[in-house]
């Protein structure tokens, strides 16, 4: 027979001692009797009828297979869990609005006599109501922002910076103005907005949707040049949360620019006022990106004649050239109000007063 074996929880404490027990192999404590797979009858059970002097116990469950049990079954609780919220949370980013195409009008302002003009720019602006503007980006300030019920401080900020980078790609670039790249203005706009703006630029068009002049500010470079790169700005910029999925920023700003003939050095030059009211719409992914959609565009610019079409490039008239129609007078592109004309006569205030 093989060696001694020690019981399933070890030696008990009062079994004799001593390596030559000749009882020692046969000592059981309580703990080996119950892991016993078999079992013996009790004498008054063999005296009954039993075939068989023993009977096989039921296995025990062990602790361990019924804590894997519990872990699997949480498991699939949680996992069921997490696809339910998934599903149905509350939560969910809403479908995004599909852009509305860009409504535009450009209303030219005719002048009611010959265009004023100076060898001198400073003259210019010194005599004109520009002479309060400040230049450049700087005359584009952004008010204090402030949270909405449903966007932070830093998403109202973005908002109004990316309004007023689209103000300074599409007024004030130089490239821009005098017919460059429409490039640095695309790239702030919403991806969906795209095919409009090329084919605006593609296939011009006076019919309120397709005017490159509804997108930006640019002259015919065949006709005008920049007499001072330094533009003269003044407007406000004012944001509302529209939902709670959207901010909404709408500009108002009157921008004066120097101009003279295209090729003619030094000459005389004259100012060129434009007034723009642009509406944007911003949701959360337009101020993740940096980018907007623009919604309407409002210009008033003089002085142009109202026969001159001004869907690709606006052609002032430049200094000493009078306007041989005109529409109603007084309309004031440095005055507050909309504009509902489709052709204005240049208030006479609004020119320079040489």
């Amino acid at each position: 027979m093989g060696g001694p074996g020690d019981p399933p929880a070890g030696t008990p404490e009062d079994a004799p001692g001593g390596g030559d027990d000749e009882y020692r192999s046969v000592v059981f404590d309580e703990s080996f009797v119950r892991a016993a797979r078999l079992q013996e009858f009790s004498a008054q059970e063999r005296m009954s009828d039993h075939a068989r002097a023993v009977r096989r116990r039921p296995a025990l469950h062990r602790s361990l297979s019924r804590q894997a049990l519990f872990l699997v079954v949480l498991i699939a609780l949680a996992f069921g869990t997490a696809i339910y919220m998934g599903i149905r949370h509350p939560y969910q980013s809403p479908a995004a609005k599909r852009p509305e195409p860009l409504r535009m009008t450009v209303i030219p302002l005719a002048p009611q006599g010959r265009v004023p003009g100076s060898a001198r720019i400073t003259d210019l602006y010194a005599h004109s109501p520009a002479a309060r503007f400040r230049v450049g980006a700087a005359g584009i300030g952004l008010p204090a922002a402030h949270r909405t019920a449903h966007f932070s401080d830093s998403q109202v900020t973005s908002a109004l910076t990316t309004a007023k980078d689209y103000l300074v790609e599409s007024a004030l670039d130089p490239d821009t103005l005098i017919g460059g790249s429409p490039r640095s203005v695309r790239l702030l706009l919403d991806p969906q907005q795209l095919a409009q703006f090329d084919r605006s630029f593609a296939r011009p068009a006076a019919d309120g949707r397709h005017a490159p002049t509804g997108w930006l500010v640019r002259f015919d470079p065949a006709r005008t040049a920049l007499a001072d790169r330094r533009v003269r700005v003044e407007g406000t910029l004012r944001v509302v949360e529209a939902d709670k999925n959207t901010l909404e920023v709408t500009s108002d700003h009157t921008f004066a620019y120097a101009l003279r003939r295209a090729g003619e050095g030094e000459a005389g030059a004259s100012l060129f006022t434009v007034r723009r009211e642009l509406h944007f719409r911003f949701d959360r992914d337009d101020l993740r990106m940096h980018r907007a959609e623009l919604l309407s565009s409002a210009t008033q610019a003089g002085p142009l004649t109202c026969a001159a079409d001004s869907a690709n490039h606006l052609r002032p008239l430049l200094a000493g050239q009078r306007a041989r129609t005109g529409g109603p007078p007084g309309t004031d592109p440095y005055a507050t109000g909309g504009a509902t004309a489709l052709c204005g006569s240049l208030a006479a205030a609004a020119q320079p007063s040489l």
